[in-house]
């Protein structure tokens, strides 16, 4: 069975260098990179690296959104892109070479009109045979989060499993709504509850009352250098993270999802598909810029977890 991806607020990553970022100076820059960005078309790139299926169903309109459809078929990623009347976004990101810190300007992003939202779902569900449905990343400027529980409630009747990697509003408004995972990092966690979450004990119960509030079958909570906690029925797990030197930070919590989707897919339990995606978000770590995973760093990373 096939995954499916949908990516509501995609964009153009633009990645340079310059020496250090200065204010009231011109920063001469190397020149740019660029890659295809948002979460859900994130999950797909990485399922697919690591040998799967998986088709990005995003918005597409302007030079950004063109570019986006061009570098994505050029790395023989299966897409659906739905044509909108604005332009698809960019972001831009600028390393410094020295003291290595990383600068990440985001812009928000085009409206979408009823219509243009109708024919992403519409385009989401005319895939055929899928398992795993992934929600991910932002929600463009005016959109109203209950969209995301109108999908759970289409997943639910097409009988595929949803996982849901959001923030904000978008993520609070995924109360009740069923998905099968949801993987919150411990602020934003923190944030749906209202309260601070200090200590382990306190993580678990964060954990359980956002499976009892329905947000999801499973919680996955993202912790950072600490690794990962996942919360089910009468079940709690931890999983330590990888210890690598990091290059980069971007799209590592995307690339747990994708390996956690695809190993779940594939019939893996859920504690061998969590570690699974601990494995490809380090692996992720280990590339520079926008680069995500490496199929044989992760497969060497997982092993080493599973003996």
């Amino acid at each position: 069975m096939a995954i499916a991806t949908l990516t509501l607020n995609p964009a153009l990553d633009v990645t340079t260098c310059t020496e250090k970022v200065r204010p009231h100076h011109k920063l001469r820059c190397s020149d740019p990179r660029f890659d295809p960005g948002g979460g859900g078309i994130n999950v797909a790139r990485v399922v697919t690296h690591l040998g799967g299926m998986a088709t990005a169903v995003f918005p597409n309109g302007g030079p950004a959104g063109g570019m986006i459809v061009k570098l994505l078929e050029d790395k023989k990623i299966p897409i659906l892109p739905v044509p909108i009347a604005g332009a698809v976004r960019e972001s831009f990101t600028v390393d410094e070479d020295r003291p290595g810190d990383q600068y990440r300007f985001v812009l928000p992003g085009p409206e979408l009109h009823d219509d243009e939202l109708t024919a992403l779902v519409d385009a989401l569900f005319g895939i055929v045979e899928v398992s795993h449905i992934v929600v991910s990343g932002s929600l463009p400027p005016g959109c109203d989060p209950a969209i995301l529980k109108r999908i759970a409630e289409r997943c639910h009747a097409a009988g595929a499993k949803l996982v849901i990697d959001t923030s904000g509003p978008a993520l609070a408004a995924c109360e009740g709504a069923g998905a099968w995972l949801i993987k919150p990092s411990l602020r934003e966690a923190a944030d749906l509850l209202g309260r601070e979450i200090a200590g382990e004990a306190d993580e678990a119960a964060a954990a359980k009352e956002l499976r009892d509030r329905g947000f999801a079958e499973w919680v996955v909570v993202s912790l950072a250098e600490r690794g990962a906690l996942l919360v089910g029925k009468d079940k709690e797990l931890r999983v330590a993270a990888v210890p690598v030197e990091a290059k980069g930070t971007v799209g590592a919590g995307d690339s747990m999802v994708a390996a956690i989707t695809l190993a779940a897919s594939q019939g893996k339990g859920i504690e061998d598909a969590l570690r699974y995606g601990i494995a490809a978000s380090a692996a992720t770590l280990m590339t520079p810029a926008t680069e995500l995973v490496d199929r044989e760093d992760v497969e060497r990373l997982y092993a080493g977890m599973a003996s």
